[in-house]
């Protein structure tokens, strides 16, 4: 029987030509899509995106290099002649791999003409380094001399190029140091500080001084030289494109330079310092402290070796602003804090009579005053003028007490920072009895405020602590923050930009005949108490206190003195016209109670416009045989 076939088994060509035809026009539709969406990313990059493309892609061809701007100049109080300056000197550079065959002979050549080991450039470009095209500074400080001899064979000497790399140098040396600091280079702790700051690792730095203290307006801003570079390094354009860096701006200090030098010279070879202040706005006119040291030495190629010395400690520590970084007690200088703490708090009668047999006996002992046959019957006026220590003893102990003496010592800036403008001050120190007892576990004894009376103890000042309270008295009752930036200028214009103001630092309120009679006292101190003789000066009247700080030497009971004076001038003038002098001579000095003597020098020099030689001459004390033995 025949197989029947139904119609359904037979295909269609007819009927799957749709089919076909869906297929191809999906198929067209998405090549369509992609090539369109190619079309628009590619739009996109080289039209819309196209200048960010470009810049990325000259970024990567294009090397960088910093250009340091010179550091602001620095100035003393006349702002006519700067006192710090930059001096051209140069930096050598060495790009390796364009010196091709010849690394070891151009580098052979550039130690002689540079004065240094090849070996020295060698371990600055490792072997696996020397055929790549990127900048190694070999040497900075090279002279313009050394700087002739490479232009001179530079055709011998491809990939070496040298750069201006200013130096700092500091034309006020000696007792500025302290003031004006030093720089050097930026260190990784630094930079890590600071690099958001705009320093990079080639950054010079103020380390210390005014230097650091003013460290971001000295800076300036770095420029830049681009040069266009193929893929290994190697420069493609002749010519750079330079964005030339700012100069920092500069700076002028309160420093007289004249009265600067005349308190040097005054001090001369002796462990200590001297402060000269205008109590009516906190300008420091002069700051002297010696052991100093130079600050162009950080800028030589021996520095190291240099500051080795400072840092022995048989040298004094050279380092150490002794003005405002060492304390020391303040000796019978506290009197004048004392005299107006009673004159204040009127426990005691001015006119009240206290005895001076020359010794006191307190806790079965007796305490010896620095006048052994004693002082007589004295008052306030001449306890302060004779420095009586039985006087201030006994009013410390039994008119006062301890929490009244800290709280005027506190009033007067003692144990407070000093908000001076350098980076690094002591705060000193002022005990309480809740101190002693938390530190030591130990009750608070009256012989501990007899101590404290006389500025022995636990009492610790820095010089410009006495400085300020002095000016305290100068000004009735109000401290200007010390400072010494006087303004700030436009290195290019010479502008003023900024002008430091008077800020008060410590205040406090007494009657007006409180510190009348407290003037009036200290003037009494030098016309008819213990240092008429080395006080005397017919060209300024002196008002002021002497000191003499007892301290035992480490290993025996030997006493041995620091030496004080702090006093103003005119006596009779307003603040305005003023200035404050403190004298500290330290104990390791031969004793010759030079403080008195020396701040009368001060006075003479800078009342009567002269040079040291010229003031001790005027006051006659150019052949003075010094007093020998303890004074008061």
């Amino acid at each position: 029987m025949p197989t029947i076939v139904k119609s359904d088994d037979f295909q269609n060509p007819k009927g799957d030509q749709p089919k076909r035809q869906s297929v191809l026009l999906g198929m067209i539709i998405m090549i369509c899509v992609i090539v369109g969406w190619f079309v628009l990313h590619l739009f996109k990059m080289q039209v819309i995106e196209g200048s960010g493309y470009r810049q990325q892609s000259e970024n990567i061809s294009k090397r960088t290099k910093t250009l340091v701007a010179q550091r602001g100049e620095i100035f003393a109080r006349d702002g006519d002649q700067p006192i710090v300056i930059n001096v051209d000197s140069f930096a050598v550079d060495l790009i390796p791999g364009e010196t091709g065959s010849k690394y070891d002979t151009v580098t052979a050549k550039l130690a002689v003409y540079l004065g240094i080991k090849k070996e020295d450039i060698d371990a600055k470009i490792p072997v696996g380094k020397r055929k790549e095209y990127y900048t190694e500074t070999i040497k900075s400080n090279v002279t313009l001399d050394q700087i002739a001899n490479i232009a001179e064979n530079i055709t011998d000497l491809p990939g070496v190029s040298w750069r201006s790399k200013p130096r700092r140098s500091y034309l006020a040396t000696e007792s500025m140091s302290h003031i004006l600091g030093y720089v050097d280079d930026i260190t990784k702790e630094e930079l890590y500080v600071l690099h958001n700051q705009g320093y990079t690792s080639t950054s010079i730095i103020g380390k210390s001084g005014i230097e650091k203290q003013y460290d971001s307006l000295l800076q300036g801003k770095s420029g830049q030289e681009m040069r266009m570079v193929d893929a290994k390094g190697k420069s493609l354009s002749s010519t750079p494109i330079v964005e030339p860096p700012v100069m920092g701006d500069s700076l002028v200090l309160t420093i007289d330079s004249d009265i600067q030098k005349l308190a040097e010279e005054t001090l001369g070879e002796r462990v200590g310092s001297v402060v000269v202040l205008k109590p009516s706005n906190g300008e420091i006119l002069a700051m002297a402290s010696y052991p100093y040291y130079d600050s162009n030495i950080f800028s030589s190629e021996n520095k190291n070796s240099e500051y080795a010395k400072l840092v022995n400690p048989a040298n004094n520590n050279p380092l150490l602003n002794r003005a405002v970084s060492s304390t020391y007690p303040p000796a019978s200088t506290f009197k004048v804090i004392m005299t107006a703490a009673l004159l204040a708090e009127k426990t005691l009668s001015a006119d009240s009579i206290i005895n001076c047999s020359g010794s006191l006996d307190y806790g079965g002992r007796p305490w010896h005053c620095h006048k052994a046959e004693g002082h007589g019957d004295m008052d306030l006026k001449n306890g302060l003028a004779q420095s009586c220590n039985v006087y201030f003893w006994t009013i410390g102990r039994d008119y006062l007490g301890v929490d009244k003496i800290s709280s005027y010592a506190q009033n007067f800036g003692y144990g407070k920072p000093l908000n001076i403008d350098l980076p690094s001050s002591s705060a000193g120190f002022v005990p309480t009895a809740v101190w002693k007892e938390r530190r030591y576990h130990e009750e608070w004894f009256k012989g501990d405020t007899m101590n404290m009376s006389i500025g022995q103890g636990y009492t610790e000042v820095s010089p410009l602590h006495v400085a300020d309270m002095m000016a305290m008295v100068v000004n009735e009752g109000v401290i200007y923050t010390p400072h010494f930036l006087k303004e700030v200028r436009d290195s290019a214009t010479g502008e003023v930009k900024e002008v430091t103001e008077k800020v008060p630092l410590h205040t406090l309120e007494l009657e007006d005949s409180v510190w009348k009679e407290l003037k009036a006292d200290l003037r009494y101190m030098v016309t008819d108490g213990s240092a008429t003789y080395p006080l005397n000066n017919k060209i300024v009247q002196i008002a002021g206190k002497t000191g003499t700080g007892e301290i035992s030497t480490y290993y025996s009971n030997n006493k041995q003195w620091h030496s004080w004076f702090v006093g103003y001038g005119p006596y009779d003038a307003p603040p305005e016209e003023a200035v404050v002098v403190v004298v500290s001579v330290e104990a390791v000095n031969v004793w010759e109670w030079w403080a008195p003597y020396a701040s009368n020098i001060m006075f003479q020099g800078i009342f009567g416009h002269q040079t040291f030689d010229e003031a001790i001459d005027a006051l006659g004390f150019r052949y003075l045989k010094r007093p020998v033995g303890r004074q008061e």
